[in-house]
C-alpha cells in the first residue's frame, strides 16, 4: 500500500476509532510501531486534531472538535454548496457565520480557475432579496443547538410585558421575511409559542427538567399541528380581492390555507387558535378594503376595537 493511500484510510480508521494506540494502528495496517507513529504525526500537521495521553493506559484520542475526511465532490455539487450559501447572505445573522466563510474559503482557494469562474458568475446572475433589518439575533447559535439536543434554554425576552425572563424549549429556527424566529415550548405558560428571534437578549442552555413536555417527535414540520391540537381552537371566514390573496400568501406564514376562484378573488376558511385573534387582527387590519372578515366574532370586535382606538388617536371626525 502506498503511503498517500495509507494516509487516507489511516484518517478514515482514526475518526471511527476516537482513541486507539499506536501499536493497535501498526497491528491493523501491517507497517512497524515507529512508521505508524511518523504516519500520526503527518494526519497532526495535516489539521487532524489528535491528542496523546502518557501511562500504561496512554494512547491516542481524537478531541471534540473533528476534522471530516476528504469528500470529493463535482462542478454541480461544489456550485451548489455555493449556491445555498449565497441565498442567505443578505441576512444580517445566521448561524455559524464565521465557520461557513472559513470553510467556503478553504473550497474556493482549492479549486481550479475555471470552476471558481463559474462560481463568481453565479453570484452576479443569481439573488434572494429579504428586507433589509437593522435587528441583530446573535443567539441562534444557542437556540439551534439546544434545539438539536433537546434542551431547554433560559433566556431574557422582551416581550409586550417589556423584558422577562422565559424558560423554553426550543423545536428549531426558521427565517422569514429578513427575520429569525424560533417555535418553542414555553414553560412558563405551558403551551407552544413563537418567538422573534432579535427580542431574545440572553439564553443560556439549563439541564434537563425532571419533567419535560413530550416534544420528540415535534419539529418545524408539524409543530403548528402540535399547537393547534392543545390550543382552543374557532372557526375563520375570511373574503379576499386578487390583491388580498397575493398580499396574504406572501405576508402570512404559518397561514391557514386559501382557496382561489378562477378571477383571483378567494377566501380562507379554516380553524386557528382563539390565544392568535389579536395577530390576526393586526394583519387584516393591515390588508385594508383587500380583505372582508366574516368570522369569528371575537376577531371581527378586535378589528373594530383596533379601528376606533386608531380614529380616535388621528381624530376621526374632526
Amino acid at each position: 500500500m502506498s503511503k498517500s493511500k495509507r494516509l487516507m484510510e489511516l484518517m478514515l480508521a482514526v475518526h471511527r476509532k476516537r482513541s486507539f494506540t499506536v501499536k493497535e494502528l501498526a497491528v491493523e495496517f501491517g507497517v512497524s510501531s515507529r512508521t505508524m507513529l511518523r504516519d500520526l504525526q503527518e494526519l497532526g500537521e495535516l489539521g487532524v486534531p489528535l491528542y496523546s495521553e502518557v501511562g500504561p493506559h496512554g494512547g491516542y484520542r481524537l478531541l471534540n472538535e473533528r476534522m471530516l475526511p476528504p469528500i470529493a465532490f463535482s462542478e454541480e455539487e461544489a456550485a451548489a454548496v455555493f449556491f445555498a450559501s449565497h441565498a442567505l447572505r443578505h441576512y444580517r445573522d445566521i448561524p455559524f457565520r464565521t465557520e461557513i466563510s472559513s470553510a467556503l474559503q478553504k473550497f474556493y482557494l482549492h479549486m481550479p480557475q475555471d470552476v471558481r469562474g463559474k462560481i463568481d458568475e453565479m453570484r452576479d446572475r443569481v439573488d434572494f432579496q429579504v428586507p433589509h433589518r437593522s435587528q441583530s439575533a446573535p443567539m441562534l447559535n444557542v437556540l439551534l443547538q439546544a434545539a438539536i439536543q433537546r434542551q431547554p434554554v433560559r433566556m431574557e425576552y422582551d416581550g409586550r410585558a417589556g423584558v422577562e425572563e422565559r424558560e423554553i424549549r426550543p423545536v428549531g429556527i426558521y427565517a422569514s421575511n429578513g427575520l429569525w424566529y424560533c417555535p418553542a415550548y414555553c414553560l412558563n405558560r405551558q403551551d407552544y409559542r413563537l418567538f422573534r428571534c432579535d427580542r431574545i437578549k440572553t439564553a443560556e442552555i439549563m439541564e434537563r427538567p425532571t419533567e419535560e413536555p413530550e416534544m420528540e417527535q415535534v419539529h418545524l414540520g408539524n409543530w403548528g399541528s402540535v399547537h393547534d391540537r392543545d390550543s382552543e381552537l374557532t372557526g375563520i371566514h375570511v373574503e379576499l380581492s386578487r390583491e388580498g390573496c397575493r398580499r396574504f400568501e406572501t405576508g402570512m406564514w404559518p397561514q391557514p390555507q386559501i382557496r382561489k376562484r378562477e378571477d383571483g378573488t378567494g377566501w380562507i376558511e379554516s380553524r386557528i387558535p382563539k390565544s392568535d385573534i389579536e395577530y390576526y387582527a393586526h394583519f387584516f387590519i393591515g390588508l385594508g378594503m383587500e380583505a372582508h372578515v366574516l368570522q369569528p366574532a371575537e376577531l371581527v370586535l378586535s378589528i373594530r376595537q383596533m379601528l376606533a382606538a386608531m380614529a380616535e388617536r388621528y381624530g376621526a371626525g374632526e
